[in-house]
């Protein structure tokens, strides 16, 4: 199950990839079967590295892979054994809900991203989530389970208060929301439930064979109730500091172009600028071609 879209992201081949809590190691593997990409997976937890590495095995096993290397660590979020300015993308998917000190979890995430490359980072969705807190208390008061549920504007701001600029965001895995409804309303220890087992099932089946029908019942409910929120940003180097090329504005008049930096557009918010209600109104003296969702 890949909660990230590396469609939004154009690795490079030699880039260097950090997937932080990378348990199994699913966006470890995603990312390892890109174009040579040199990928490194960290989690606390050694069972979950094992898994990770068993999995990384198994791609070396069958060629599924791009060409590029792998290494796995055991690694605690807020001691990160990298330099400053290692990697060229940074993925933290479904880790911060678990961490008590987040601040200095995130200080730590872009310590060791490179200027101006994307950060990518996923928490469970607040609506869905919090549905799941008020079925069972025994959901949220687990070890290592999850002690806070992010509002998308709370997590927006703890990322930019450590100099990350946001970029875009989406929800992702509707149709994984109502398992989890179904399993806190039932007691999430408890393995004996025939419906929720068969959900179980049913989700094995849709992530190992992922049928269309699937997939777009995904996209059409991730709005109301997606079971994570993504959000793509990427680390700003000084405040006047230019961003990647994919982060420009071109405005076209006739035959002349003009180019504005996303740092100059976005003034002292960091956020792309929103074309509201007075975008009729430049239409008929700009051509907008807005590329701020995509990394390129």
């Amino acid at each position: 199950m890949i909660t990230v879209d590396f469609g939004r992201l154009s690795l490079r081949p030699g880039d260097r990839v950090l997937d932080i809590g990378c348990g199994s190691g699913r966006h470890t593997a995603a990312a390892y079967q890109r174009p040579n990409i040199n990928v490194f997976g960290v989690d606390l937890n050694l069972d979950d590295v094992q898994q990770a590495r068993n999995r990384l095995l198994f791609h070396d096993h069958c060629g599924e892979h791009g060409g590029g290397s792998w290494l796995l660590s055991v690694s605690d979020i807020n001691r990160l054994p990298f330099e400053d300015a290692s990697f060229d993308l940074v993925i933290c998917s479904e880790v911060l809900e678990h961490i008590s000190d987040d601040k200095t979890a995130v200080t730590e995430i872009i310590r060791v991203l490179k200027p101006n490359s994307p950060l990518v980072v996923s928490v469970p969705r607040y609506f869905p989530e919090r549905i799941c807190w008020a079925l069972s208390a025994a959901y949220h008061q687990t070890a290592n389970g999850h002690i806070r549920i992010y509002r998308k504007q709370q997590m927006i701001r703890l990322l930019e208060a450590q100099g990350v600029v946001y970029q875009s965001s989406h929800f992702a895995h509707s149709i994984h929301s109502p398992y989890w409804w179904l399993k806190c309303l039932v007691g999430p220890e408890r393995t004996d439930v025939a419906i929720v087992n068969g959900y179980h099932r049913f989700l094995t089946w849709d992530i190992l064979k992922k049928p269309g029908v699937t997939r777009f019942m995904d996209v059409l409910f991730n709005p109301l109730f997606g079971k994570s929120l993504v959000i793509y940003c990427y680390r700003r180097h000084m405040a006047w500091s230019m961003p990647p090329p994919c982060m420009t504005k071109v405005y076209k008049t006739g035959s002349r172009h003009k180019s504005v930096s996303h740092a100059k557009a976005v003034g002292t918010t960091g956020r792309p600028p929103r074309l509201v209600s007075c975008i009729s109104w430049f239409k008929s003296i700009f051509t907008v071609e807005d590329n701020d969702k995509r990394y390129r």
